[in-house]
């Protein structure tokens, strides 16, 4: 069953949030183009070059995000069609990073009953004010549950799924990625899975965001974290050019 999305939700929930950058953006286009003109010649082409290439930037970046976020699917999370749940009451976890889009569809899919929502959201280390927007104009459930990235307050075993859909790139540092997946390994049954959705450093999200691709890690960079993490990939699955989903599995589990 799919959750009803409203039009052009995605992307303008990113100029939403984002607006400083636009509006920064903005204006330093229209000053660039409005003293274009104290510009000796060949300077001017030069500037007028830059200005083009800007503008082209930020349109492409939000036509693309307009395509992943709001035309591609990408929160029908068809990839979770792929992973077998044990039968009677499954146990999910839903893991994200202030902003949480899915837990509604997972609640959907599974039941109300059987989805868990933990936040590692901090304030006090994730000042990012896209973020704090996003969390006023939608605020999390009642029931989510606050963590620390290396220590989910769960029990070992605990979950037949573990959910981490955008938002593992928000751990910036390298050891406690690996610190927090380790976590995840701990509190998955012995047949559970992890589905781990994310933007990769690669030639695709380059061409579509230029340099904030570097706001995303690499597929080798992910491959590192799970590995040392004691967890094995079981399935690579892309849903869009941009966004690919890793299905893991403990180390050593039979697929």
């Amino acid at each position: 069953m799919d959750i009803k999305r409203k039009a052009y939700q995605g992307v303008a929930n990113i100029v939403r949030f984002n607006w400083h950058f636009y509006a920064m953006a903005g204006m330093a286009i229209a000053t660039a183009w409005i003293w274009t003109g104290v510009f000796p010649n060949g300077i001017q082409h030069l500037v007028i070059i830059a200005i083009t290439l800007a503008t082209l930037i930020i349109i492409v970046s939000l036509m693309v995000s307009f395509y992943i976020y709001d035309l591609s699917g990408l929160y029908r999370m068809r990839w979770l069609d792929c992973i077998s749940i044990p039968e009677g009451q499954p146990h999910i976890l839903n893991i994200h990073s202030g902003f949480d889009e899915t837990s509604g569809i997972l609640k959907q899919k599974y039941g109300e009953s059987a989805v868990t929502i933990c936040d590692f959201y901090n304030s006090e280390t994730h000042t990012e004010v896209s973020i704090k927007r996003a969390r006023k104009a939608y605020p999390p459930d009642r029931k989510t549950i606050p963590a620390a990235t290396d220590n989910l307050p769960f029990s070992d075993g605990a979950f037949d799924l573990v959910v981490v859909m955008l938002a593992a790139h928000e751990i910036r540092d390298r050891g406690e990625r690996i610190r927090f997946f380790r976590e995840i390994n701990r509190i998955i049954s012995t047949t559970g899975n992890v589905a781990v959705t994310e933007h990769l450093r690669d030639l695709n999200n380059f061409l579509a965001f230029s340099i904030g691709f570097f706001h995303f890690y690499p597929r080798t960079s992910w491959l590192q974290t799970f590995r040392a993490a004691g967890l094995n990939v079981k399935q690579e699955i892309r849903s869009t050019p941009f966004i690919r989903t890793f299905i893991l599995e403990k180390h050593g589990s039979a697929s």
